[in-house]
């Protein structure tokens, strides 16, 4: 009920946002005709519209105009091109959201002339719903729009919301990026399987099963990730065997070193975006 009568428009409908307006729409949310999303190619637009049966253009402005939230989802470097043709067209009380990588929340209620601005770190299981998002808001922000915004993000999977905008750069090593370590450990896996002698269909049906269930298995206990590890790690056997090769390799040291890696590219991209001003020169 918190999206009734809200206009939601989309500037920049790939896939993050894509994967927000179906969730939004399978769980109705809301209905098509609350939904405008801005496309700079024409086939897009109209893909939009027979998928989803939206409303979709090449404009900008036209989308954001008249609209109670808009979404801004694209590219860092494009983000002056929204500025420019936003520029006067929403009203102070408009809620934005935005996901455009490293530009601060600051920027973007400046930019477009809202006080109220959300900012969102997603990541790619958002696009069949079991994606986890991180997201903080400036203070102009009322409890109404925060419920809003749950709803919203509800459309992507779950959402963790964090009081302080640095933590967003943190998100975006470990869950943003989190997927990406997720799916490189798979693959060793697999290949590991076949190097053993399985086919990759079987080895790679094998490694994702155990590890959805080993998640969901994890998920539905509060017990301490080292206590489940240690319920198949026999003294003396195949598991104890496989944690020293792991241990032994600095697997721990290794992650947590691409963590940080992350983390420090994530602050330095934020600080190679260029001011508006700078832009539009």
């Amino acid at each position: 009920m918190a999206l009734r009568n809200k206009r939601l428009a989309f500037i920049g409908c790939g896939a993050m946002a894509e994967a927000m307006v179906k969730g939004l729409l399978v769980k109705e949310l809301v209905s098509p005709e609350q939904i405008v999303a801005s496309n700079p190619r024409e086939e897009r637009v109209q893909e939009l519209v027979d998928r989803y049966a939206i409303r979709a253009t090449t404009s900008n402005r036209e989308a954001a105009s008249g609209a109670s939230i808009v979404n801004v989802a694209v590219k860092p470097q494009f983000f002056g091109e929204v500025v420019e043709d936003l520029e006067s067209a929403l009203d102070p009380s408009t809620l934005v959201l935005t996901i455009v990588a490293g530009v601060k929340m600051k920027r973007v209620a400046d930019s477009l002339g809202t006080p109220k601005v959300v900012r969102v770190m997603p990541n790619t299981p958002g696009q069949i719903g079991r994606g986890i998002s991180v997201w903080t808001a400036t203070g102009a922000v009322d409890d109404a729009e925060y419920d809003r915004t749950r709803a919203i993000l509800s459309a992507l999977g779950s959402e963790v919301y964090v009081t302080h905008e640095d933590e967003l750069d943190m998100a975006t090593a470990l869950s943003g990026t989190g997927p990406t370590y997720v799916f490189l450990f798979m693959e060793a896996l697999v290949d590991a399987g076949v190097h053993m002698g399985f086919s990759r269909r079987v080895a790679t049906r094998l490694v994702s099963e155990t590890i959805l269930g080993s998640v969901e298995y994890a998920a539905s206990t509060t017990d301490h990730l080292a206590k489940l590890r240690n319920q198949v790690t026999s003294p003396g056997g195949t598991s104890a065997e496989a944690v020293y090769e792991l241990e032994r390799g600095r697997l721990r040291t290794v992650l947590t070193d691409a963590v940080w890696a992350a983390y420090r590219r994530s602050v330095q991209l934020g600080e190679m975006v260029k001011p508006d001003h700078e832009e539009r020169q």
